[in-house]
């Protein structure tokens, strides 16, 4: 059997609902730090290596501390190359 391929959209998401815990069915467009429940600093904590390990990337300080939502997620995941596709 083939490995699933996930999209980075899909790998990006996975990556939120298992480090905080979210379901599946959330509203990623409305996920943001210390307003989504789960996500608080602990959480963000998990949250960087599982992208990290997700993406085979490096977020420096500055991308971690900015990091407040799955949209500003997406970008920075962007910045290391990754395409998301419309």
């Amino acid at each position: 059997m083939g490995e699933r391929r996930l999209t980075p959209e899909q790998k990006l998401k996975d990556a939120f609902i298992q480090a905080l815990g979210l379901p599946g069915d959330i509203d990623f467009s409305a996920v943001q730090y210390g307003v989504t429940d789960g996500w608080d600093s602990v959480a963000h904590m998990q949250l960087v290596p599982a992208i990290e390990n997700s993406f085979d990337i490096m977020l420096n300080s500055d991308q971690v501390i900015s990091m407040s939502s799955f949209e500003k997620a997406k970008e920075i995941v962007r910045a290391h190359g990754v395409v998301f596709t419309a």
